[in-house]
Parts: structure tokens; C-alpha cells; sequence
């Protein structure tokens, strides 16, 4: 009964164990890898003090598990002082009243030691048991969790013409707080197609609804008059080439980041998009050229170079289909010139969207869409959005006043 309450005890703080050095590795790795961010607003003590509470969390339910220790050894040791007092007591009356001999007792006692030791050695080990339960609990919750992209398409075309097309779209990421409200347009093959609107309008979504990262509540997306849920995962994200803003590197070489380890991509492949994106002459100068180390998430790198590498990436595999999501919101001047003139080259011939903030970068498109709070509220040519004097013209001169200032 003791071992019993001690193991539900002792669960729980496992369990309290484990969440508080989640917590713990959780803060360092965050704060390890944001330091600048701390040193840089002086927010070292603010921080520490943060961690010093973290770390008490840790350290009081480690204290509990070892309470729960010290109360169950000495409950144990009495128990078992308790049985062989009391096999004594009863075997001595035995004994002298020539009932049991002295080896029948002794037995007893040597009986009750080896009923006991393992019991207790159960209790020493049960600390590493634990621990081990308690994660693996974590882990089988994990793998237990249900995909929430269902992956059972089975077309899996060669090449695709690029013809996308949404009709009567809604998607929510959280119950029915929509933030993509009756969305329906098309881009045929080989258009230019950009997205704007103020931030939170939906533009992002609608990208990830057609890279299937997220499943529509209502409506269809199609690619060739094909369901994109028809389309085999694998492939369907293979004829699609995406260029996000925020750029991740992994702490390898150059190449690597480009192929991501895909052997069926070569060097000279490599270097070709590279001089598609505008980006050869830079490797080129660099130490090792396509071997360089461009260290963890790119530190070595100018925010434009990580951009311009996520261009290569995107090249390399030759999609059919470009999204490029404000793909020059966080480069110069000089670079972003460069970059679209890359990205000029990487539309021929292919269906492109495009999410941009600066109109400027946009105004060849062949359609504009505009979106307000979820919803399409206009749709033109940069000439003919202008003319409407709506939600596009105001975004313009919003810009074109900031240029001034």
C-alpha cells in the first residue's frame, strides 16, 4: 500500500520535474540564441531574474520528489522492523514451546529480508523508471497526434501548366474566427499575380492554403482544374517554388542550404540558378565559394545574400508555379534592384504570386488583387486600381508620402 501511494506521488512530480526543465531549456535556448536583443535593450538583470524563478520552479519540485523519498524509506524500514519483530515474537514462542526449530525461524527472518530488498531496490531505481515513463508519455502523445494534413491524394502529374484557381474560400485558424472570408479569383498559366493589403488582410494565408501547409474550411483550390487534395503531398509542394521573407539557413555550406541534401541536384545545376537569382558573383567571392559555412541561421550572411539564397533555392528545383512573400521587404535599395531583376528572369514562363508591401515592386503585374480584413475588395491592373481611387489608390499615396518624407 505505502509503494502504491509512493508511485502516484511520485508520478506527478515526475511529470512536474520534466515540465520545469522543458521550461528551462526552452528560456535558454530562446534568450542563447535572441542575446543581442538582450544586451541591446540592457535587459540582462530583467532576464536572469526571469531565469533565477524558472530554475526555483525546477529545483522545488525536484525538493518534492526527494521528500517523497525521505518519507517512504523510513516507512518502509518500519514496516519491515515491524514483520521481522513480529516473526520474531511469534517464532520465539514456537522455538521454546518445542512447536518450530530454530532453523524454521531463522528461515523466516532471512524470508522476510529477501521479501523486502527488492521492494526497496525497486524504490531506489524508481527515479530513472519514472523519468523514463513520464518522457516517454510525452513522446507517445506526440506520435499519437493525429495529421492534420490527410496526405491521400494520389495524382502526381510530371509538370503542371500552373493554372490556380480558388473559389468561394474560408479558412479560420482558430474555430470560426475566419480570416479568409469567400475568397474566389484565378491565375492562369504564365501570369503575374500580386496580393496587397495592410497587414493581417490575409495575403500569407492564402499562399499557405495553396501549398496545402494549412486545409480550408470551405471552398476549393485548384491547380490544372485538379482539387489540390487530389494532388500526392510530395508532389504538389515540388511544382511550387516559395520565397518567404523571414529567410532560415541552416548551419551548413552554401550548397547544402540550396539542395538541402538532395543528391539529384549537382553543382553546376546549383551554380545556373545561382546566376538566374542574381546571386553567382556573390558565392563566387566568398571563401569556398559554394563550401562556405554560413553558420547558424545564416549569422556570416547580410540579410539580403540569406535572401538571394533563398531565390537559388526556389530555382534549383525548376517549379512551375513562384510565390514569393515580400521577398524584398528587408533588403537595401542596391539589392532589391538586383533581386528584381532576378525575379523578372524567375516569371518567364511561369505563374508567379506575389505578396509585396512596396507597390512599386508590383506594378507589372498582370492582376492586383486587394484584400481588406480577409476579403477581396478590389481586383485590376495597377493603372485601373488607381482609377478606382478605393483601398489600392490609398495604399499608394500612403507610400508614395512616406517616399517624400
Amino acid at each position: 500500500i505505502s509503494t502504491y501511494v509512493f508511485k502516484e506521488k511520485i508520478k506527478v512530480t515526475f511529470n512536474d520535474v520534466r515540465n520545469a526543465v522543458s521550461n528551462l531549456n526552452s528560456f535558454l535556448q530562446e534568450h542563447i540564441t535572441g542575446m543581442n536583443i538582450v544586451q541591446i535593450f540592457n535587459r540582462e538583470e530583467r532576464e536572469f531574474e526571469k531565469f533565477k524563478e524558472i530554475n526555483k520552479e525546477h529545483r522545488r519540485a525536484h525538493i518534492r520528489s526527494v521528500l517523497y523519498y525521505s518519507i517512504y524509506f523510513p516507512v518502509a524500514e518500519i514496516i519491515q522492523a515491524i514483520g521481522i519483530g513480529l516473526v520474531v515474537w511469534y517464532g520465539a514462542v514456537g522455538v521454546l514451546g518445542m512447536e518450530i526449530e530454530i532453523g524454521v525461524l531463522i528461515s523466516f527472518i532471512m524470508y522476510l529480508q529477501l521479501f523486502f530488498r527488492p521492494i526497496r531496490q525497486i524504490a531506489d531505481r524508481f527515479n530513472t523508471l519514472q523519468m523514463g515513463v513520464v518522457s516517454s508519455s510525452r513522446i507517445f502523445k506526440l506520435l499519437e497526434s493525429k495529421e492534420h494534413i490527410a496526405n491521400e491524394g494520389d495524382f502526381k502529374p510530371a509538370r503542371v501548366k500552373g493554372n490556380i484557381k480558388l473559389e468561394k474560400v474560408w479558412f479560420a485558424y482558430v474555430d470560426e474566427e475566419y480570416v479568409l472570408k469567400d475568397i474566389s479569383f484565378e491565375v492562369e498559366s504564365g501570369q503575374t499575380v500580386a496580393l496587397v493589403g495592410a497587414t493581417g488582410a490575409g495575403k500569407s494565408s492564402i499562399i499557405n492554403l495553396i501549398s496545402r501547409f494549412y486545409e480550408i474550411n470551405k471552398g476549393d483550390i485548384s491547380i490544372d482544374g485538379h482539387d489540390i487534395r487530389e494532388f500526392e503531398l510530395d508532389t504538389l509542394r515540388k511544382h511550387i517554388g516559395v520565397v518567404l521573407q523571414d529567410v532560415f539557413l541552416f548551419s551548413n555550406t552554401i550548397f547544402y542550404n540550396i539542395t538541402l541534401g538532395n543528391p539529384d541536384i549537382t553543382r553546376e545545376q546549383v551554380m545556373y540558378a545561382a546566376e538566374l537569382a542574381g546571386a553567382k558573383k556573390f558565392i563566387e567571392r566568398l571563401p569556398g565559394g559554394l563550401d562556405y559555412n554560413v553558420m547558424e541561421r545564416g549569422a556570416t550572411l547580410s540579410v539580403g545574400q540569406r535572401q538571394l539564397i533563398s531565390f537559388v533555392r526556389a530555382m534549383v528545383y525548376n517549379p512551375e508555379i513562384i510565390i514569393l512573400d515580400e521577398a524584398t521587404s528587408s533588403v537595401d535599395t542596391e539589392t532589391e534592384e538586383l533581386i528584381q531583376e532576378s525575379i523578372e528572369t524567375m516569371m518567364t514562363g511561369r505563374t508567379s504570386i506575389v505578396i509585396a508591401h512596396r507597390l512599386s515592386t508590383i506594378q507589372k503585374a498582370d492582376k492586383i488583387i486587394v484584400l481588406h480584413k480577409g476579403e477581396i475588395v478590389e481586383i485590376g491592373t495597377h493603372e485601373s486600381l488607381l482609377e478606382l481611387g478605393g483601398h489600392y489608390t490609398q495604399l499608394h499615396q500612403m507610400q508614395l508620402k512616406t517616399m517624400t518624407i
